[in-house]
């Protein structure tokens, strides 16, 4: 089954048993009591299921789970420093990757169930899955404190998935906990989504934000998200345990020109029709044109770029609430920008001028 699945394209493979520790089950009660899955309420809705695979299966015995790589050839990191372009989370800037890894899953489930008459089913992350505390269980990473999953061979950049199956399969052993003392993930935060190490408040998270959030962001985030449009990066990029991560070679993983650097002045000038083509078969396509606007309003307004109001200007008449609303602030913000470009304007002129009065003024002990 390991080869199997190697050959299919995973780069990692691990069985766990087909339960949750009591751990993993309280950090969920935790975070459902908190609050911090904000607007994710098919998080407590399923909470149940989510806690236990036997809920979800009962016939259930053994969880395959299974990693693809994703790793970036360039740190995305560096994209923060370009404030006229939109920053977009590295996993999302070519196909969507349930597509790709839901494929792979079936064929190892094929392979299986010819192999072995079983029963199987597939996840990938579309169903309530505590995946992360299943892969650590199985063997292939432990959960960082941003809560994410880290190996010691693949850094973070991985996308996971299961395969539920009937059979006894021998149990991998699990990962232990390798972050140590560093908290490289929690200082990069730009919104101080991190309560403490291994909690995570995602009403605060710019991913969250960005993708799940259907409404407002509140104003105290819009600045700290920068030109981030889709997805936050930050916590990951900074693990030093990506120094043993490896660039992807999967072709539905390398990113497409239009998404690695886009001009946030076309982005705002999409209408739906040209939103739906640009971003078919991406993960972007789901949040819809006007959340999408909404987050790239935000980017221009963080710009500092004062020639993007013409593209702002339609965008007050813009049949969404939340599209109107964004054109507005993006451009309260440019024009505060403007002000203060021509404040500095006015006032090199008056200290050139007084400069230029003083050397024209006669000389008073000449003149006497």
């Amino acid at each position: 089954m390991r080869a199997e699945a190697l050959a299919l394209g995973f780069d990692a493979v691990g069985v766990a048993p087909a339960s949750t520790s009591e751990a993993a089950k309280r950090r969920l009660g935790e975070f459902l009591s908190r609050g911090w899955h904000g607007d994710m309420g098919w998080m407590a809705d399923t909470a149940e299921r989510r806690a236990d695979p036997n809920k979800l299966w009962p016939e259930a015995r053994s969880v395959i789970v299974l990693a693809v790589n994703y790793g970036p050839a360039e740190d995305p990191l560096d994209m923060l420093d370009w404030p006229k372009l939109g920053n977009i989370s590295v996993y999302a800037r070519n196909r969507d990757y349930h597509d790709t890894l839901k494929k792979r899953l079936k064929r190892l489930a094929r392979w299986l169930v010819e192999r072995e008459g079983c029963q199987v089913k597939v996840f990938v992350d579309t169903a309530p899955v505590m995946e992360k505390p299943l892969a650590q269980a199985a063997g292939l990473g432990w959960q960082g404190k941003h809560t994410n999953l880290l190996s010691r061979d693949l850094g973070n950049w991985f996308f996971l998935g299961s395969v539920f199956t009937d059979l006894e399969l021998a149990p991998d052993a699990p990962e232990v906990d390798h972050c140590g003392s560093c908290r490289a993930c929690l200082d990069a935060c730009p919104t101080a989504a991190f309560p403490a190490p291994y909690q995570l408040d995602a009403r605060r998270c710019i991913s969250y934000l960005t993708i799940e959030h259907k409404g407002h962001i509140d104003r105290e985030f819009r600045a700290p998200l920068g030109n981030r449009i889709y997805g936050c990066d930050d916590c990951l990029a900074v693990c030093p345990w990506n120094k043993f991560a490896q660039r992807s070679a999967e072709p539905d993983f390398l990113p497409r020109a239009e998404l690695t650097a886009p001009r946030l002045a076309d982005l705002a000038a999409l209408d739906d029709a040209g939103f739906r083509q640009v971003f078919s078969g991406s993960p972007i396509k789901r949040i819809g044109r006007d959340r999408f606007l909404r987050n790239v309003l935000i980017a221009i307004g963080n710009s500092g770029a004062p020639e993007s109001v013409p593209v702002l200007r339609p965008l007050l008449d813009d049949p969404s609430p939340l599209v109107r609303a964004m054109a507005v602030w993006a451009l309260g913000r440019l024009d505060l920008v403007v002000f203060a470009q021509e404040r500095a304007i006015r006032e090199a002129r008056e200290s050139d001028a007084a400069v230029r009065a003083e050397w024209s003024a006669p000389d008073s002990e000449s003149a006497e």
